[in-house]
C-alpha cells in the first residue's frame, strides 16, 4: 500500500512541481523589461532574419504559453503576451521557438526523428490504455503486452523530445547573446525561464517512463503467476 501511495504521489507531485516552476519563472520575468526593449515578435523576426529564415512567419496565437513552432507551415506562433511583450520572459520564449525553426532548417536529427514518431506516438497514446485496461480486467497477458508496446512508442516520443527542447534552448541563448538582444547581466534570468520550461518536458518524460515500467512489471508478474 505504501509503495502505491509513493508512486501516485510522484505522478501527481512531479508534474505539478514542474508547472509551478514554469509559472513562477514566467510570472516573475514577464514583469522585467529586457534591455533591448524588443517585443517577442521583434526578437523572433530578428533571429530568423539573421539566420536567413525570411520565409518563416511570426504570428500571434491565442492562449497562455501556447507558443510553438509549426514546421508544416513554417510559422513561429507566439501567445499574445509574448508576441507583444517586451520582457525577458517574452524574449526567451520567442528565441526558444525560433530555435526550433533553426533546427528545422538545419535538419536536426532528433527533430526529424520526433516528427517521424508523431503518428506512431499518437496511435500509442490513444490505444495503449484501452489495451492495458482490457488486459488487466480480462487477465490477458497478450493484450497487456500489446498495450505496453503501444505505450512504449508514446514514451519514446516523450524521451526524444528532451534533446530537441534542450537544444532549442541552447540555440536561443546563443542567438540572444550574439545579437545583443540581452545584456550579460540578463543571461541568468533568461536561463531561468528556459530551464523552468524544460522541466515540464523532463517531468513528463519521467512520469511516462515510470508508468511504462509499472506495466512492464505487471506483465512480468502476470506471466509468473501463470
Amino acid at each position: 500500500m505504501g509503495y502505491y501511495l509513493i508512486y501516485f504521489a510522484i505522478l501527481i507531485i512531479v508534474p505539478l512541481w514542474a508547472q509551478l516552476r514554469v509559472k513562477g519563472a514566467y510570472n516573475k520575468y514577464s514583469k522585467v523589461a529586457s534591455s533591448s526593449y524588443l517585443t517577442g515578435q521583434e526578437v523572433a523576426r530578428r533571429i530568423l532574419d539573421d539566420n536567413g529564415l525570411y520565409d518563416v512567419q511570426v504570428q500571434e496565437t491565442r492562449g497562455h504559453l501556447t507558443d510553438h513552432y509549426d514546421p508544416r507551415s513554417k510559422t513561429v506562433r507566439l501567445s499574445s503576451a509574448n508576441f507583444h511583450g517586451r520582457s525577458v520572459a517574452a524574449a526567451a520564449i520567442a528565441a526558444h521557438e525560433v530555435g526550433h525553426a533553426i533546427q528545422d532548417q538545419q535538419e536536426y536529427a532528433f527533430l526529424r526523428f520526433r516528427h517521424a514518431l508523431v503518428p506512431v506516438a499518437s496511435l500509442g497514446s490513444n490505444f495503449s490504455w484501452i489495451l492495458i485496461l482490457a488486459g488487466m480486467l480480462m487477465g490477458a497477458a497478450n493484450l497487456l503486452l500489446l498495450g505496453i508496446i503501444f505505450m512504449a512508442a508514446a514514451v519514446v516520443f516523450q524521451v526524444v523530445t528532451l534533446p530537441v527542447e534542450f537544444n532549442a534552448s541552447n540555440r536561443a541563448m546563443n542567438q540572444v547573446v550574439q545579437l545583443g538582444i540581452i545584456r550579460n547581466d540578463e543571461e541568468r534570468e533568461t536561463k531561468k525561464v528556459l530551464n523552468a520550461a524544460a522541466l515540464t518536458y523532463v517531468a513528463a518524460a519521467a512520469v511516462a517512463v515510470l508508468e511504462l515500467l509499472r506495466f512492464v512489471l505487471m506483465f512480468i508478474g502476470m506471466n509468473n503467476d501463470d
